[in-house]
């Protein structure tokens, strides 16, 4: 994992830039051993790893500190720096003892303040709701989420990176750790040996039951021989639409008390 660490620790020799790096997950110690000799005077580290929330007063930045203005200040304390990098090994720190707005407006801030040109931040996804994972994302111009795969086997890089034009360039890199902590990185994994087994059988609702939903042949053919009451069999249409021999009227004669009127058979008329 630290070989990255050197490797962009080169790049950021040849444009002369200054890192400053705040530390609540990892000793300064521990990024100092594994740092090229020749770029060590470039880093520039804000102890919050001892005591990151101040408790005992032993830290050179704590989570309270967080904010534009102190973080410029730290900044623009060194001398001859062209331009800085800000790298957060944990921003999950702040996320959790900070309101999220507040942060992201910090970092808006930051971004917008001239004094850092590029920030770096690790985000523990699993540790924050989504929405906050989100809204911090939404900040960034570069999103790398590392998943483990293939039973951990191998970790999936995501890249996803908007330009300046609102194109949105994404790439999937999959690295594994060798036993001599080097990264084997690779553009798809090889999956001989290790191919994931998908099962494309349906799910049976009925199998947990405790009760039978299902009919065995028999019962299947005696259901379907039974006569629904309301559905007319073919025999039964033919039968009451078949015209018999006979025919049949009624006859009506009216008496003295009807008082038939032509002009109104029904007698709805009252006038």
């Amino acid at each position: 994992m630290w070989r990255g660490r050197g490797r962009r620790t080169r790049e950021t020799h040849d444009k002369e830039e200054d890192v400053h790096v705040l530390g609540f997950e990892v000793p300064e110690q521990e990024l100092r051993s594994e740092l090229d000799s020749n770029n060590k005077h470039l880093f520039h580290f804000h102890n919050a790893y001892s005591d990151p929330l101040g408790w005992r007063k032993q830290s050179s930045f704590t989570v309270e500190q967080f904010s534009a203005e102190n973080i410029t200040r730290l900044v623009r304390e060194t001398k001859h720096a062209k331009a800085s990098v800000l790298v957060i090994d944990s921003l999950s720190w702040i996320v959790r003892h900070h309101n999220p707005v507040a942060i992201c407006q910090q970092l808006h801030k930051l971004k917008k303040g001239g004094a850092i040109r590029t920030i770096c931040c690790l985000l523990h996804m699993d540790l924050h709701q989504q929405g906050i994972v989100e809204s911090i994302c939404h900040l960034a111009n570069t999103v790398i989420t590392v998943t483990a795969v293939n039973n951990a086997l191998y970790a999936e890089a995501k890249t996803t990176h908007r330009k300046k034009s609102g194109k949105v360039m994404q790439e999937e890199e999959f690295f594994t750790v060798m036993e001599n902590l080097s990264l084997s990185i690779e553009k798809r994994p090889s999956q001989s040996g290790h191919a994931q087994v998908h099962s494309d059988a349906k799910v049976d609702p009925a199998s947990n039951l405790t009760f039978n939903l299902r009919l065995s042949e028999v019962e299947r053919e005696a259901k379907e021989k039974v006569a629904l009451p309301f559905v007319f069999s073919q025999e039964k249409k033919s039968a009451l639409l078949k015209k018999g021999q006979g025919s049949g009227r009624i006859i009506y004669e009216p008496d003295a008390n009807d008082d038939f009127d032509e002009e109104d058979p029904d007698d709805d008329l009252d006038i």
